[in-house]
């Protein structure tokens, strides 16, 4: 594909002209994978739990540890993402590709490292979450299994984000959909055993998970490997640029997750009815999360799609809807939870602490808009690169709201809804922090950059970059359908173009 191919591909992607029906038909599949997978551990939970109470507590210990050790490496599904969505617009396959080889050899690096570490520490981690005797025993157990498939799961983080980054949202929902179905098909199997297959009790759970999770990472990065071709070459400051964004992204979940404890302290600190009314709040707004995550996904790919194309009018179009339609869903779901609240109540939360689930869920319920539009801001900004500013505001939204935690203790007995009150105010912050960056822009914000062509596959084209803003032409045929949701190769003599913005100097690396 020529420099004005490239062009005319990115003017007619599918979002130019009916933006708000591609990013909700992008986002839907998104929604689906992320549910699929919750709903497979509360799957394992009602297997295990027929088995008692020591193997169900080895379950909730092995897993906690393991989606911690997990979450660490999830930087590396991120950054691909919005690599590749960004190679993506500028017309660059070579880059796509070395992004996602990097990406996938990290994986079996970090991966197998696992398996060896988790040797050494299997056993003291259960142990630092409480496990010991019978259920110790089990933990290290769930454990050792559920770490060899440590690389098929870093693996498929990465194959996933690369998926995305290319706007294929629905291979990534057949994996996930297939390796969930799957995991509970072994489930059965391997828990409780039959004909000559011998029950293994939550050891089997463990290979279950680990089984269906080799499935399907080898399927993902098949579709990957085919899709994009194995690069002919890596570069040494593309891995170095992705391991400065793992930092940064380990560093912003790390003060998101400290306020989240500290907020969890405060409310069973005030007694164990308060423990549980917010655990039972706290639990409903981690799942509320997933369907708004979904369209912080979207909104990455877009925007990095756009960024790379060097049209960033377009990228901030895509930062507008998806802050409107994630307020929108916020605002319905706060609705939802206000007019149902007695429903949940009976369902999440022992009647005696009705009354203080109540006054947080309420507050829960106003917030919802707000805490939308932190997650769609997140993933605007993830599709600029600007992880760097992501840990900063995570950062000083902590430094608030542990502020205000440790004052709320400072001044004796306080409530549980002043513990959603400071939640709320945490937030906020987010949120703000969040859409200042893309309006106005505040500091060296991507999105306040004017439109450029330099660094993309049409610079020295003698096109003149007002084409990106003149009005869309007509679809073009089957045959020519462009990249993006259409699987179609991207442009195969790419001019060179810039590695990936990790936030050290947003906007001048990335247009």
């Amino acid at each position: 594909m020529n420099s004005n191919g490239q062009v005319e591909t990115v003017l007619h992607h599918p979002f130019v002209r009916h933006p708000h029906r591609t990013l909700l038909t992008l986002s839907l599949p998104v929604l689906v994978s992320l549910v699929a997978e919750p709903l497979t551990g509360l799957v394992d939970t009602a297997f295990v739990a027929q088995l008692g109470a020591a193997p169900l507590a080895a379950l909730g210990v092995g897993s906690a540890a393991l989606s911690a050790v997990f979450w660490i490496f999830n930087f590396l599904g991120i950054g691909s993402q919005t690599d590749v969505a960004q190679a993506l617009g500028a017309g660059d396959p070579q880059r796509a590709a070395r992004s996602m080889g990097l990406g996938l050899l990290l994986a079996a690096l970090f991966g197998f490292g696992s398996i060896v570490m988790g040797g050494v520490l299997a056993a003291p981690l259960a142990r630092g979450l409480g496990a010991e005797g019978e259920v110790l025993t089990y933990a290290e157990s769930y454990m050792l299994v559920r770490l060899l498939g440590a690389p098929a799961v870093i693996a498929s983080l990465v194959a996933f984000g690369v998926l995305r980054g290319l706007q294929d949202m629905r291979t990534p929902l057949w994996v996930a959909v297939a390796v969930n179905a799957l995991n509970i098909v072994l489930d059965w199997l391997l828990i409780f055993g039959a004909g000559p297959i011998p029950a293994m009790g939550v050891t089997g759970a463990a290979a279950a998970s680990t089984a269906a999770q080799w499935f399907g990472a080898i399927w993902v990065s098949l579709v990957v490997v085919r899709r994009l071709g194995w690069p002919s070459h890596l570069q040494v400051h593309e891995a170095r640029a992705l391991l400065r964004v793992g930092g940064d992204l380990f560093l912003r979940t790390g003060f998101l997750t400290i306020f989240l404890l500290l907020a969890t302290r405060a409310a069973t600190n005030l007694g164990p009815e308060s423990g549980a009314a917010h655990q039972a709040v706290r639990q409903f707004w981690i799942f509320a999360a997933l369907g708004l995550d979904a369209l912080a996904i979207t909104a990455q790919s877009l925007v990095g799609y756009f960024l790379g194309a060097g049209w960033v009018t377009q990228a901030r179009r895509v930062a507008r809807l998806a802050c409107l339609w994630s307020a929108a869903m916020g605002a319905l779901l706060g609705m939802g939870m206000w007019l149902l609240r007695s429903s949940f109540a009976t369902l999440l939360a022992p009647p005696e602490t009705h009354s203080l689930f109540f006054s947080a869920w309420l507050l829960s319920a106003v917030v919802q808009p707000l805490n939308a539009l932190a997650f769609a801001t997140d993933g605007v900004h993830w599709g600029t690169g600007d992880f760097r500013y992501l840990r900063n505001a995570a950062f000083a939204a902590m430094g608030i709201g542990v502020i205000a935690l440790l004052g709320l203790e400072a001044t004796g007995p306080a409530s549980l809804a002043w513990v959603w009150i400071v939640t709320g105010g945490w937030i906020t912050v987010r949120a703000a922090l969040g859409i200042v960056r893309i309006w106005p822009g505040i500091g060296r914000a991507p999105l306040s950059q004017p439109d450029r062509i330099q660094g993309t596959g049409i610079h020295g084209s003698g096109v003149d970059s007002s084409v990106q803003r003149r009005s869309p032409q007509p679809e073009p045929s089957p045959a020519s359908q462009p990249t993006p949701m259409g699987g179609q190769p991207l442009s195969p003599h790419p001019p060179a173009h810039p590695p990936l913005n990790t936030g050290n100097n947003p906007g001048k690396e990335r247009v």
